[in-house]
């Protein structure tokens, strides 16, 4: 690693800990454990480029001229003339060097002596098309034009690479980029010969109440009743507190909440309710080497349910202070950023509100984590963030839009290979019909991408083989 590469791995280490330093409320910590790059990670950067590229601003608009720079990642350690793109599609997170680095994409490459890409979407990571992010410079987020630049991508790139000029076209990608490299095979099938979409929603919804029920399924399947039935217990018996004014202020010195929490308010005893299920959410998305069985031994230990809880849930509530901000806001404040260096949250939230919905809900009573955060709790903060437009009426009629416009769970595309793990939550919004699509046993969200190797369970590697062998199909 020559001193160059040095330096510039330090660079990023000091943004990502200013990042952290600036934005480490609840909420900015829950989102980072659920919107993670889900690719391989990895710090090998020998071969590995980071480049950027001219985007328009507006695809769709003739006379908007304005363009703005996105940064990529290329790594042409094993190109040769003539062969393949294997494009890893980035999507709401800052794109690294990891999944052109190691993993099934990068041995794929290798084996097809191909060039490796991995696009960053415009308005995440270091690709700004805009100067910040106040209300009216957000209608350009919008994953038409995320489609489109990647589009724009892969024509500059065959033109400018020596040998590329009919260079066939692999993308991959996970959780929402797996949803992107779906739909980019809908809207430009000649630029794509074949995709792999691990972890991919599919179907936008507003209330999303099934993620809260495959989690809890989950954590059943892997901690047993008892881990499941305590969890219940407990929140039911927080919810008492609350509901039956028994003893609130116990709740929160319990949980260690700030002052300016407000029993009384709904929205903050949604907020509250909500982070608390999100933090078991990234348990069970990010599962792996026995994470959710941890989990269930902490909660175990306690005396009582409560106290179980309570010992789980004690190093995620980590503030600047000795208490822990939930107020609902206090969530508004949060998210009412306008500065690129303040995280990604908000321009993730923006295209819920405007796109997709998945508002991970207490809808369903087949779930452990109680009935206080309804998808209402979401759409008031859309309105809240981003102005009187985002009605529920408005948020509704746009994701009844993206499922009209992109197929929902029949998007009608070909050469598509889909992965879900069985235990990811977002799989209920997914292709999961046997003939369309592998659901791997024991597996969690995205926990496909890594090389194949002796510790892949038997379903997991033959998932990996299929995919390879599909490739080899495509490239022919």
């Amino acid at each position: 690693m020559n001193l160059i590469e040095i330096l510039s791995i330090g660079l990023e280490l000091l943004v990502v800990f200013a990042t952290t330093a600036t934005t480490g409320n609840i909420f900015s910590r829950t989102f980072q454990e659920l919107h993670e790059d889900p690719g391989p990670q990895a710090s090998a950067r020998a071969w590995v480029q980071t480049k950027w590229i001219d985007q328009k601003l507006d695809h769709f608009n003739e006379s908007e001229l304005r363009t703005w720079q996105m940064r990529y990642l290329a790594n042409d350690e094993f190109y040769e003339k003539g062969g393949p793109m294997f494009i890893y599609v980035g999507g709401e997170w800052t794109i690294s060097p990891g999944a052109i680095s190691r993993g099934h994409h990068y041995d794929m490459a290798k084996e097809h002596q191909g060039y490796l890409f991995y696009t960053e979407h415009r308005y995440y990571g270091q690709s700004k098309p805009v100067k910040d992010l106040s209300p009216d410079n957000m209608q350009y987020l919008h994953v038409r034009q995320a489609l489109a630049d990647l589009a724009h991508f892969i024509r500059v790139m065959k033109v400018t690479i020596p040998g590329m000029e009919n260079s066939k076209v692999i993308l991959t990608g996970g959780s929402y980029s797996a949803t992107m490299v779906t739909w980019f095979k809908k809207l430009y099938p000649e630029l794509a010969t074949g995709c792999w979409a691990s972890s991919a929603p599919l179907l936008a919804k507003r209330d999303f109440l099934e993620y809260k029920e495959v989690t809890g399924d989950s954590i059943r399947l892997l901690g047993g009743d008892s881990c499941y039935d305590r969890i219940q217990k407990a929140i039911l018996e927080l919810e008492a507190m609350i509901s039956n004014n028994r003893s609130p202020s116990k709740m929160k010195c319990l949980l260690k909440i700030c002052d300016n929490f407000n029993e009384s308010n709904e929205m903050d005893v949604w907020t509250l309710f909500s982070q608390i299920s999100d933090i078991f959410a990234g348990v069970v998305q990010n599962h792996s080497n026995n994470t959710i069985q941890k989990a269930c031994s902490k909660i175990m230990e306690g005396e009582d349910d409560v106290g179980g809880l309570l010992n789980f849930l004690a190093p995620y509530f980590k503030g600047n202070k000795n208490c822990t901000e939930f107020s609902y806001d206090e969530m508004v404040k949060a998210y009412n950023y306008t500065s690129f260096d303040k995280g990604m949250y908000r321009q993730w939230f923006y295209q819920t509100c405007n796109e997709y919905g998945w508002y991970q809900s207490s809808g369903s009573k087949n779930q452990p984590f109680g009935s206080k955060f309804p998808a209402k709790l979401y759409t008031q903060l859309c309105y809240d963030e981003f102005g009187e437009k985002f009605t529920e009426e408005f948020i509704e009629n746009q994701i009844k839009g993206t499922n009209q416009f992109f197929g929902a769970l029949e998007p009608k595309v070909e050469n598509v290979y889909m992965t879900h793990g069985q235990l990811d939550p977002w799989r209920a919004m997914g292709v999961q019909e046997e003939d369309k699509a592998t659901i791997i046993p024991l597996v969690a969200h995205c926990r496909d991408f890594g090389s194949i190797n002796d510790k892949d369970t038997p379903e997991l590697r033959a998932s990996k083989e299929k995919l390879a062998e599909l490739v080899r199909e495509w490239l022919k």
